[in-house]
């Protein structure tokens, strides 16, 4: 599940692309298959980290790469290991939710994007987030710890005020948004809702299938019930 819209990326040959927070590695891999571009996933989560090695040597095996490279760095995004100005474009997606220093954080993914270099940034969008948290007390927690809720403004300023030029925004998953809601009404630890899995399933399916009926869907209701929303910035 792709967040961040890669037209909005200049991903040239030989760019060099963080992926912080990368997880399993879903955005890490992404940026693999660019044609001569080097990815670099950081996590602080080593399974996580096994399983976007995992991915990325599936990719390899299936030629799938662009023929650039990949690089996996367990890594805290208040302290990342790299020089400054190291990467042309950094991606950050579904992370500053889970920080209690963000402002830290910020700071770190800008010392570590060069000059003129863009920034992709996702977060639960504010409202349907609300929700979740409105339906279950223990959904921050079973959803890796979520810390806040961000308003659009928020992030845009938290960037805007360390010398970054708000691009553009945009919505995403809005398919997801019901499943989440659902999930927090049965209980986000659940695993035994028919309801849910059935869900669940859909979403799995419309991941590997990408039919248009759903893509076009997603695309309608984003601007209404996206799950997430995605900000691009540039480094002055």
């Amino acid at each position: 599940m792709i967040t961040v819209d890669f037209k909005y990326l200049p991903m040239k040959k030989g760019a060099k692309v963080l992926d912080i927070g990368s997880g399993p590695g879903r955005h890490t891999a992404a940026v693999y298959s660019r044609e001569n571009v080097m990815s670099v996933g950081a996590d602080l989560n080593y399974d996580d980290l096994i399983l976007a090695k995992d991915r990325l040597e599936y990719h390899d095996k299936l030629g799938f790469s662009g023929g650039g490279t990949w690089n996996l760095v367990a890594s805290d995004i208040t302290k990342l290991p790299f020089e400054d100005e190291s990467f042309d474009i950094v991606i950050c997606s579904e992370v500053m939710e889970h920080i209690p220093d963000d402002d830290k954080a910020a700071s770190e993914i800008l010392r570590v994007l060069k000059k003129n270099g863009t920034l992709a940034v996702s977060v639960p969008r504010m409202w349907p987030e609300k929700i979740c948290w409105m339906l279950s007390d223990d959904y921050f927690n079973a959803n890796q710890g979520h810390v806040r809720i961000y308003r659009k403004s928020q992030i845009k300023n938290i960037f805007r005020d360390k010398n970054c030029r708000f691009l553009r925004y945009h919505f995403a998953h809005s398919l997801h948004s019901p499943y989440w809601w659902l999930k927090c009404l049965v209980g986000p630890r659940r695993e035994d809702s028919r309801a849910v899995n059935i869900y669940k399933k859909f979403l799995e399916w419309d991941i590997i299938k990408k039919p248009f009926i759903t893509k076009f869907l997603d695309k309608i209701l984003n601007p209404v019930c996206g799950k997430s929303i995605v900000l691009y910035f540039q480094k002055k």
